[in-house]
């Protein structure tokens, strides 16, 4: 696995972008070693009310996060930068094991090394249960879909 992961911060509006379409690409195939790839080996994270330390730590969460939430498929929406800091909105669905659909709102605080990879990740999000014909996203975005802002409802 590379252990740089360009772009590099500082960021401009334009790698800014590119980092989250790269997130959220990676996030929507559910691979965990593939998402934690992205993070410094001691990487620090809080998600909802859990810590998490380390790439292995995160290859854990990862795994139980998607065997929980089947189907799951996000989106991403740059919501600011500065120097090597992103501020991210996002929003995925996914059902239960009962085949109860969620729509899960939230925001993310990233921080990253000279090298490009997330070494900090905050996360506060929110669960809204949903009904099947309330879905509005059905698997990775598509290239035509890239860069688009993701409605708030």
């Amino acid at each position: 696995m590379p252990e740089d992961r360009p772009p590099y911060p500082p960021f401009t509006q334009e790698t800014a972008l590119q980092k989250v379409q790269a997130a959220e690409d990676a996030w929507n195939t559910r691979d965990p070693r593939r998402v934690a790839s992205a993070y410094t080996p001691d990487s620090m994270w809080r998600n909802r009310d859990r810590f998490v330390a380390g790439r292995e730590e995160i290859v854990a969460f990862l795994t139980r996060k998607w065997e929980r939430e089947r189907d799951y498929a996000l989106r991403k929406s740059l919501w600011g930068f500065h120097g090597n800091r992103i501020a991210v909105r996002f929003q995925y669905e996914w059902h239960d094991a009962e085949g109860q659909w969620w729509r899960s709102y939230g925001n993310e605080l990233w921080e990253f090394d000279a090298r490009g990879l997330m070494r900090r990740r905050e996360a506060s999000i929110n669960d809204v249960a949903i009904t099947g014909a309330e879905r509005r996203i059905h698997g990775p975005r598509p290239l035509s879909e890239h860069g688009v802002d993701i409605p708030l409802r």
